[in-house]
């Protein structure tokens, strides 16, 4: 083995090392790619953009190890001062190896990278020990796989032979002279710069900008391929204290902006980009005073319920929903739905607040301290009783802080439930039990003073996956994970619109159902860029007739199209529409996915870097494998609206502007 060799240099040492990390880098992406192959496309480019990629992430990790080796001073040609280094390029290394495996697993929940928001999406969590532990447990082969690369680049690591020699009191004779000693490794290091510089920038000439996140779709043929030619550590170490909203001049002023598309309700207008319907056009008559309850259910993709389904598997598909199921056929859902984000604290300002995700979780952005408001906090002004509940810890997931910011009066948490009922429906992880939650929201909501607005967020069907030891043989392990934790929270849903139903306000009440984001697939119509951010939105009035509207919906649609039904006729400011009392041609969803919008509207989704157009693909093309890029006269409109949306949201963003009042840029 030539790097056992006693003539081995610390020059040729230090190479190969790194070329060892490359190596290891792969070998992780492969392994990310086989832990979610259903979700990749694999493609030369994506391996020749993991290089590049790779190659910065590696010298931003080991750049104090590089200049440790080529240092040019003879005396730290010592064994002690190798062995630090050697433990210095182990522990390094060893940390952005375990943490590229670890994101293998998450990014089936998210569907891109670990970004440093991730630190304060769980910086409340008191449980993450027996979680990380489970998984543990349930990735066995990952902690395997990482113990026998440590133990390789133990073993195949280079220690320059040269140390004992170079010091000429000590015998035997040098077998490095001192000059080409001190020639080598200062050359070396003046060479090393430029090239390390090069690396983290990404290119050598002045016109490369220092490559980020999302020039990783400059290699991928589709957003979710992004996450696999990208690297954990570089995703972390690029989005350390950087801005997360840019605002960009696609319109130089309001006037032009405003009448493409606007945030800003007057008088129940439904909002869709470069819609002229008339503000007062109805499609259902307003209701009033009614009581608002917003069931916001964790991981329940569309994908699970067979209702919303009738066309899968041939027709045959059946889903884990039978509760929901009946629900549905007698409320008001749409041909199409989609979630505004991949994480629960994307569903929070989405649904309540009607403010989407872009770049990054809202309330984990600067922005989050803006003055804002939502739905609890325009209904409180009206006299609304508001509560806000959630069976997770007080404080978990930033949710109170979020509620009491955008108009909850009350909070109720793990600690009131236990508080009230005591502590035997705790999972033993994340919060109490879906059943018994729900029926303790249901009787907390009799206690109040109508008319009442209140949200309850669910959390059973999440990982681990667990559901209690009573239901097991009811609801037996099948198909995902997920699907018997689905099938529990449904018959939760199911016993909560029982009880619901024996109350006194349930007749004088509009109910929505929604999840916070989607979960484990298995079917390809699911997988897709588009796919994953199919949830479900289902408006439950008993007094109203049932109808599936052949409409786009999103999550940001939920608090306009309430204050629609209602008859609200305040201003405000919401990125959604009025989804019921707009025609279908106008109606529209957003969404963001590795550094790519994606726009849904007039039966085709576009796809879009912030730049230029990636991809066109028609509705109907539910696995999009067509791209009509270029060969759809509506491409060009689509993203002339897209354009807009996105200004408006950085304007308002960085500018404190998400309250009625009047955004000026310069004319």
């Amino acid at each position: 083995m030539w790097w056992k060799n006693k003539n081995t240099t610390t020059v040729t040492a230090t190479v190969w090392n790194l070329l060892l990390i490359y190596i290891i880098y792969q070998i992780a992406r492969c392994e990310y790619y086989l832990e979610n192959a259903s979700y990749f496309s694999y493609t030369p480019d994506i391996f020749r953009g993991g290089l590049l990629f790779d190659t910065s992430a590696i010298i931003y990790t080991n750049a104090l190890y590089i200049v440790l080796m080529l240092l040019p001073f003879h005396k730290k040609e010592r064994k002690g001062y190798h062995m630090f280094c050697k433990w210095l390029y182990l522990i390094v290394n060893g940390l952005a190896l375990a943490i590229n495996l670890a994101d293998s697993v998450y990014f089936q929940y998210t569907m891109r990278r670990t970004t440093t928001t991730v630190f304060g999406e769980f910086s409340n969590e008191g449980n993450l020990a027996s979680i990380i532990g489970t998984e543990f447990l349930n990735h066995w082969y990952l902690v395997l796989l990482f113990a026998v690369i440590m133990f390789l680049l133990w073993r195949l690591y280079a220690t320059p032979k040269p140390y004992a020699t170079l010091n000429p009191s000590i015998t035997p004779k040098p077998t490095v002279s001192l000059r080409r000693y001190y020639i080598a490794t200062t050359a070396a290091l003046i060479l090393s710069v430029p090239l390390c510089i090069a690396g983290m920038r990404g290119g050598f000439t002045t016109a490369v900008r220092p490559i980020t996140v999302s020039n990783a779709n400059q290699y991928a043929q589709r957003p979710t391929d992004a996450a696999l030619v990208l690297n954990t550590p570089f995703s972390l170490i690029r989005t350390i204290g950087k801005s997360v909203f840019i605002v960009p001049n696609y319109f130089s002023s309001t006037s032009r902006l405003d009448s493409i598309y606007t945030p800003l309700h007057r008088n129940s207008m439904h909002n869709s980009p470069s819609s002229n319907i008339s503000p007062s056009s109805f499609l259902l008559p307003p209701s009033s005073k009614k009581n608002i309850v917003i069931l916001i259910v964790e991981s329940f993709g569309r994908e699970y319920i067979g209702a919303l389904n009738k066309d899968l598997e041939g027709g045959r598909y059946k889903g884990y929903t039978p509760y929901v199921d009946t629900l549905i056929s007698k409320s008001t859902t749409f041909s199409h739905s989609y979630c505004n984000g991949r994480k629960s604290i994307d569903g929070m300002p989405s649904i309540l607040s009607s403010i989407p995700m872009f770049v990054e979780p809202f309330f984990l952005t600067p922005a989050s301290m803006n003055d804002y408001t939502g739905l609890a906090g325009i209904l409180a002004a009206e006299g609304y009783e508001t509560a806000f509940f959630h069976g997770a810890q007080n404080g978990s997931m930033g949710f109170q802080a979020f509620a009491n910011k955008t108009g909850f009066k009350h909070y109720f948490g793990r600690t009131e439930y236990e508080a009230s009922r005591g502590t035997d429906d705790f999972d033993g992880t994340w919060a109490i039990w879906d059943e018994p939650f729900l029926q303790y929201y249901a009787d907390e909501m009799t206690k109040m003073k109508e008319p009442f607005m209140t949200a309850v967020f669910t959390a059973s069907s999440h990982h681990p996956f667990a559901i209690p030891d009573k239901y097991s043989k009811d609801y037996p392990e099948e198909g995902l994970p997920i699907h018997k934790c689905i099938r529990y929270t449904d018959m939760a849903i199911g016993k909560f619109f029982e009880k619901a139903s024996r109350q006194p306000w349930f007749n004088n009440t509009i109910f929505v159902l929604t999840s916070d984001h989607t979960n484990m697939s298995d079917h390809p119509e699911y997988q897709s860029d588009l796919g994953g951010f199919c949830s479900p939105i289902i408006i439950y009035d008993p007094t109203r007739e049932p109808a599936l509207l052949d409409k786009v919906a999103q999550q940001i649609d939920i608090m306009p199209t309430i204050l629609g039904m209602l008859g609200y006729s305040k201003e405000y400011i919401a990125f959604g529409i009025d989804v019921l009392n707009t025609p279908a041609e106008d109606t529209w969803a957003v969404n963001y996915l590795n550094g790519i919008y994606q726009y849904v509207k007039y039966g085709y989704v576009l796809q879009f870097d912030g730049t230029h157009t990636k991809a066109v693909y028609s509705l109907t093309d539910r696995l999009m494998k067509n791209n009509l890029k270029g060969k759809t006269p509506i491409e060009s409109q689509m993203e002339l609206e897209l354009k807009a949306i996105i200004q408006q949201y950085m304007l308002r963003m960085t500018q404190n502007r998400l309250l009625p009042e009047t955004l000026k840029i310069e004319d």
